[in-house]
């Protein structure tokens, strides 16, 4: 890697500054924005219904509405909240569900194509790991990310 006045950066220099964590864009742009909006609804339709006089309708109607509202904003949140951080010997991969450390040394690949929805690891047990971070909802910015990726797997698996 060299930088733009033309010098050469050092193998440590190089990872340093590809170490950024992978982040999808399209996903927080509307995922924030829809989780508070959720959230915003159900707590005035909560607050609605309380002040309507609707018979049957109680306040812990409404305080589960507001709930509801909470829970199902948290969710698309936590949709959003996929990252996958570059540590010094692994790669700490937040998905939906699971947070996964993969070490460096095990990751044979990076594949970012063929139709799917994300990138993928090749991992050296033969098993593949999904890194929702790098999305292909992304366009150009995701293959870019894809690539930085790919660059900082191969720095931190070939000798020194």
């Amino acid at each position: 890697m060299t930088e733009p006045t033309g010098g050469r950066l050092s193998r440590e220099e190089a990872i340093a500054r590809l170490s950024a964590p992978f982040r999808p864009r399209r996903a927080r742009a509307v995922g924030v924005p829809l989780a508070v909006g959720i959230f915003v609804v159900l707590a005035v339709v909560g607050a609605a219904m309380l002040g309507s006089g609707l018979p049957g309708w109680t306040v812990l109607d409404s305080l589960l509405c507001v709930a509801f509202g909470a829970l199902l904003g948290a969710g698309v949140l936590r949709l959003v909240g996929v990252r996958a951080v570059p540590t010094a010997d692994a790669l700490v991969v937040r998905n939906v569900f699971l947070t996964t450390r993969v070490p460096w040394a095990t990751i044979v690949a990076v594949r970012f194509g063929g139709g799917n929805p994300w990138l993928t690891l090749d991992l050296s047990d033969g098993e593949n790991h999904a890194v929702m971070a790098i999305q292909r909802a992304d366009g150009a910015w995701a293959h870019e990310q894809a690539g930085r990726l790919a660059t900082l797997v191969e720095l931190h698996t070939r000798p020194a």
